[in-house]
């Protein structure tokens, strides 16, 4: 008895020493990288820690707040006014074209310096949905139950919402669903945005910050939004939320990266309807840190998007299609899974 209890000493000694060593070594290589070494590693350091829902007191530890907010005043979005013109998208699928199958449905990868990403593509925007767990619990489900609840090919995560715990059973801001308000609490919320698709099929961008709750219903009215979730337009030295990427062809602008490198959740479409869903990976999956708001940007641009916005990212990103995760970005590692949402972009079957 005694040996064994000596034995499991060794071994919980020697795994302390190990993981003593691992945190020192990594307090070594911020410090290192926060000293100023390389100016874009420090840059880059910072602002995806500032990003992140748990760990922006690890930017804190190392830097002041001067010197924080220098850094995110360097890599930003610049602001951006433009609304969408909605004459720019055809969204008429019984055009006669014989290159533009409406049915059609494609997968694609990406692949940056800092992340890997992958893009479904719609032909038919009508066939893109929201689905919700309303009425709202205190646990959300995974992304594959959303798809698989409601009969879908596929899905990305959604909008804005209480993650804390992951229990995701919370939406904030507003949800619409099928023309119908699910969620109408505006307030408290800087720079909130409502993104989604009217009855026409166009994806909008519309900017409710201040808005009360009645101006949200009018809007939703008048402007027919059919499904769409909220995200957050904000720019602190706390936080680097943006949503516009892309408006009526103009690319937003950006200083720097434009933001820190996470893993990211994007909405988009072409002129001819089709939507543009992306989910890049980052936080460690295959060594990745994730995608800046540039290449966010240049992504979107590439592949034909007139409009593009940003959705809830980090540990939320994640796409599931045809039956199993394409992406899924559970912080430090990859996983079979999600983290728990109420709710999510899906795309419909067809027979």
């Amino acid at each position: 008895m005694k040996k064994l209890f000596g034995a499991i000493s060794k071994i919980l000694l020697v795994l302390l020493i190990t993981v003593a060593i691992l945190v020192i070594t990594l307090f070594i290589m911020i410090k290192m990288i926060c000293s100023g070494i390389s100016e874009s590693a420090k840059e880059l350091f910072a602002t995806t820690m500032l990003e992140t829902g748990q760990m922006k007191f690890v930017a804190t530890m190392f830097l002041s707040k001067e010197e924080l907010k220098e850094l995110v005043d360097r890599n930003s979005v610049e602001a951006m006014s433009t609304e969408v013109d909605t004459n720019l998208i055809n969204t008429d699928t019984s055009k006669n074209n014989e290159e533009f199958d409406k049915n059609a449905i494609t997968i694609e990868e990406i692949s940056g310096n800092t992340f890997f990403a992958k893009m479904l593509i719609v032909n038919d925007p009508s066939r893109v949905k929201l689905a919700t767990t309303y009425p709202w619990k205190e646990y959300g489900v995974e992304l594959d139950k959303l798809v698989n609840d409601n009969n879908a090919l596929a899905g990305i995560n959604g909008g804005l919402y209480e993650s804390t715990g992951n229990k995701g059973g919370k939406p904030l801001g507003v949800v619409v669903k099928d023309g119908e308000i699910q969620l109408n609490k505006p307030y408290g919320y800087p720079g909130l945005y409502l993104i989604g698709f009217d009855e026409n099929n166009i994806l909008r961008i519309e900017n409710i910050e201040g808005k009360s709750t009645l101006q949200i219903e009018e809007l939703i009215k008048t402007q027919k939004i059919r499904d769409a979730v909220t995200f957050q337009e904000e720019s602190s030295d706390a936080n680097n939320h943006f949503v516009k990427l892309i408006v009526n062809g103009e690319e937003r602008k950006v200083d720097g990266k434009g933001s820190g490198a996470n893993p990211r959740t994007v909405i988009g479409q072409r002129a001819d309807g089709a939507v543009l869903l992306l989910v890049t990976d980052g936080r460690g999956a295959s060594g990745h840190l994730g995608a800046t708001a540039s290449d966010l940007i240049k992504i979107m641009k590439e592949y034909g998007a007139v409009n593009a916005a940003n959705l809830d990212g980090g540990s939320s990103s994640s796409m599931y299609y045809d039956g199993k995760y394409e992406m899924s970005s559970v912080t430090f590692y990859y996983a079979n899974s999600s983290w728990k949402l109420p709710t999510g972009f899906i795309v419909e079957k067809r027979d």
